[in-house]
């Protein structure tokens, strides 16, 4: 099976109420243990990378990387996706470097310059068979390109979303409903502004919606990152049973980053902390690998729902 766009997934996820997980892709491993989870659990999967991330690993590499990973699993539903593109071009770039889906994100500007980015962007895409995401409302913190203060962060108003997905004519809209970039999600008790998801289902019922800065920061990685040497205090996340919540109640993609980056960095630690004489890559890279695994699947098993519905 090729790569896919995301339209089959995300439609019948809103029929059937579940999530899509949209992990973000660094290197061979963990293209590796998303991969292995995915065919195992049958499910759905979205491999994303930010523009810096792909000028690590590059453009041709993650490409052949996703290729080689249908030829071991030929029955891998898979979506290539650009996440937080942050200008027409590299969004062009990827369009035209085999990417099945990509993001535009336009959230940092005016409403009418969004719209008018996002425009652009989606009369590219549409003609070459790509899918577009867009975002609407602003999510605090930093992940690669991205770095919002708190006090600068906007949650997304229904009206608007409806609108702009009308003028945009984007293929799904990712919103910000209290979720956050990075490993400080939260200070205080975590909360998720389900009255706003409700109403933005309802203005525009037949659009995906998707969750950016939704890592759960597993506390038992953060705490065996900081076990093995590591210096992560207080990082917190999103709640799996809100993030289940979020599946169920008409959300369509969940993002993870920061839980793939502590379940590889915790592994390699507890490796290095062991074991000071190591120095073969594959002796820390394969546990990381199935950290990354076992995390992929306990995402889509226990809190996106989306086992066997590839």
């Amino acid at each position: 099976m090729p790569l896919v766009t995301t339209k089959n997934m995300f439609e019948k996820s809103m029929k059937e109420h579940f999530a899509i997980g949209a992990f973000n892709v660094n290197n061979m491993e963990i293209i590796q243990g998303i991969a292995d989870a995915a065919a195992e659990e049958n499910s759905p999967v979205i491999m994303q990378a930010s523009s810096s991330a792909i000028k690590y690993a590059r453009m041709a590499y993650l490409r052949k990387m996703l290729e080689a990973a249908l030829e071991e699993h030929p029955n891998l539903q898979v979506a290539l996706h650009l996440d937080h593109g942050p200008d027409f071009e590299t969004c062009k770039m990827c369009v035209d470097g085999g990417f099945t889906s990509v993001m535009i994100d336009g959230s940092k500007y005016s409403f009418e310059e969004n719209i008018a980015l996002t425009k652009q962007v989606v009369d590219y895409a549409h003609a070459k068979g790509v899918v577009v995401e867009a975002e609407l409302g602003k999510l605090a913190g930093v992940e690669d390109e991205v770095n919002v203060e708190a006090k600068d962060a906007m949650y997304t108003d229904p009206a608007q979303a409806e609108e702009f997905v009308k003028r945009t004519g984007c293929d799904s809209l990712a919103i910000a409903i209290g979720t956050s970039h990075g490993a400080y999600k939260f200070k205080g008790e975590a909360r998720l502004r389900f009255d706003i998801l409700k109403e933005i289902k309802a203005r525009i019922p037949n659009t995906p919606i998707v969750l950016h800065g939704a890592s759960t920061v597993i506390p038992e990685l953060v705490e065996m990152c900081n076990k093995y040497g590591g210096n992560i205090p207080g990082a917190k996340g999103v709640p799996d049973e809100m993030l289940h919540e979020a599946s169920l109640s008409g959300v369509s993609k969940i993002n993870v980053d920061t839980d793939l980056r502590l379940a590889m960095t915790a592994e390699i630690r507890k490796v290095f902390a062991e074991d000071p004489s190591a120095f073969d890559p594959r002796k820390y890279l394969t546990p990381a690998r199935e950290q990354i695994k076992k995390t992929v699947q306990h995402k889509i098993r226990d809190v996106f729902g989306s086992s066997n519905k590839a």
